[in-house]
């Protein structure tokens, strides 16, 4: 290997390590709030909300509409965190990388100085702040999914290993939970993070393209910035690449079977739209489930406080574990690959095929966890939190990865975008949800619980209908060959 490839080799391998990194440790930091709401509590945010009621001739001190301020805190970042994905998603597209990753920074080092500098009494604060780390975050993996195209046969692993650990980067607000009781501020861990901005910066420019990283990839592609000049795709490079598309285009075109589907067919056609169901439904499950998870806790408990503390770092603890899940994921899928496949069976379709098993299990997966999050039982939720990690590190890798197959690459972008945007929309309903429980409900969420459980299986159309397509694809083939 020549010198210059080995200094490519170690700049993709740089740039794969630091990526990792920073999804691990930035990019989902806002799913860990956890962790984040009882040291806010300890703080005293909107504590004016909690006020003295009597219950049983005994007075008690009445926090609810402090739990639902912070409820709402999380829903606005979590549906910013989706909705905002497809605007994200074409900024990165039409501006590249660069410009990108910067804005990115931008929005997380502003949530992060927003954070340090709120008190108890500046508590609105909270509501932008969360927000913007939430969607600085998901602008870092954006940015990062297209490292895998850099590793070729790796591609799929590196994707669901960076959606992994994007999930277990909520972990980074128990980090922050267990310095605040040795005695570390609220401000001073947040006014680190901001100043972990220079990290984020030194990663765009000189391990990260200006623009976007193609697939497949160009022979000596070249990125970064090296002795002060930016290296992008020469000239040659780029022809040579523009010609692999050319080729692409022209055998789709000469086999009309293999015709591509346009945008607004993609967004009509069935597979799209309960593909769109199978998410939102679990999506919501799981918002609803970490917005709530301290009032959850404390009804548990009865309001001890070493015993939440105990269970919510086990919570996070576990979310740890998602960047170990993810790939499991990938490898359902991918583990027809090198197998010979039915006569006149595409790779699409075999991909398609592989994937009914994923999302079967997927659905089963957040079922089990909404019945073990239902059950008013404490010690079960040690393994509710086991299912809860498992199932989100199946949902997203899984989601991204039946887009890929399902639909032509050239929209991959935007349909990602748009889905999680109008999963978004529907996540919302985990506000009016937790104010239902908290106002008529009296506190009891048992008939929420059960309604989530059974809105949660209707996440099985969706791989019953995959099924039932590939079904038909394969009939369509045995009628083709018998004419």
């Amino acid at each position: 290997m020549s010198g210059v490839g080995k200094s490519l080799t170690v700049r993709r391998c740089l740039t794969f390590a630091t990526g990792l990194v920073e999804c691990l440790c930035f990019a989902g930091a806002v799913f860990g709030w956890a962790s984040l709401v009882f040291v806010l509590k300890t703080e005293g945010y909107f504590s004016s909300l909690c006020v003295n009621t009597t219950v049983n001739a005994t007075q008690v001190l009445d926090c609810s509409g402090q739990d639902e301020q912070f409820s709402l805190v999380f829903t606005i970042a979590s549906f910013m965190n989706n909705f905002l994905t497809l605007p994200n998603g074409f900024l990165f597209d039409r501006f590249g990388t660069t410009v990108a990753r910067l804005f990115g920074t931008f929005l997380y080092t502003m949530g992060s100085l927003m954070v340090a500098l709120s008190t108890a009494a500046m508590s609105n604060l909270l509501f932008p702040a969360i927000s913007l780390l939430a969607v600085g975050g998901i602008l870092f993996l954006i940015t990062n999914m297209q490292v895998g195209n850099l590793f070729g046969a790796r591609r799929s692993t590196i994707i669901t290993l960076y959606n992994g650990a994007f999930d277990s980067s909520s972990a980074l607000f128990l980090v922050i939970k267990l310095l605040h009781e040795a005695g570390v501020s609220l401000r001073a861990s947040f006014l680190f993070l901001s100043a972990c901005s220079a990290f984020h910066l030194l990663r765009t420019f000189f391990l990260m393209p200006r623009q976007n990283i193609p697939y497949p990839l160009p022979d000596d592609f070249t990125y970064g910035i090296t002795c002060g000049k930016s290296k992008s795709l020469s000239s040659e490079q780029t022809t040579a690449y523009g010609n692999v598309q050319k080729t692409r285009e022209k055998a789709l075109t000469d086999d009309p079977l293999k015709h591509e589907k346009s945008f607004r067919e993609c967004l009509t056609s069935r597979l799209f739209v309960l593909h769109l169901l199978w998410l939102s439904v679990m999506q919501l499950r799981h918002y609803l489930f970490i917005g709530t998870l301290n009032p959850m806790l404390q009804r548990l408990t009865g309001g001890e406080p070493s015993l939440v503390s105990r269970y919510i770092n086990a919570f996070a603890i576990t979310q740890l574990c998602g960047v170990l899940c993810a790939p499991w994921n990938g490898l359902i899928f991918d583990r027809h690959k090198g197998k010979p496949r039915a006569a006149g069976e595409s790779e699409q379709e075999a991909d398609l095929r592989a994937s009914v098993l994923s999302l079967f299990l997927t659905a089963l997966q957040c079922v089990l966890f909404s019945v073990c999050a239902a059950t008013p039982l404490l010690p079960l939720q040690y393994l509710t939190f086991i299912l809860q990690v498992l199932n989100r590190s199946f949902l997203y890798g899984g989601n991204a990865a039946f887009l890929s197959v399902a639909f032509p690459s050239c929209h991959f972008g935007k349909l990602y975008g748009l889905v999680m945007a109008l999963s978004a929309v529907f996540s919302v309903l985990q506000y009016p949800f937790f104010a239902l429980v908290n106002g008529p409900l009296g506190g009891d969420p048992l008939y929420v619980n059960v309604g989530l459980t059974l809105l949660s299986l209707f996440a099985f159309i969706h791989p019953l209908s995959v099924f039932l397509h590939c079904r038909g694809l394969a009939s369509q083939r045995a009628v083709s060959a018998s004419s």
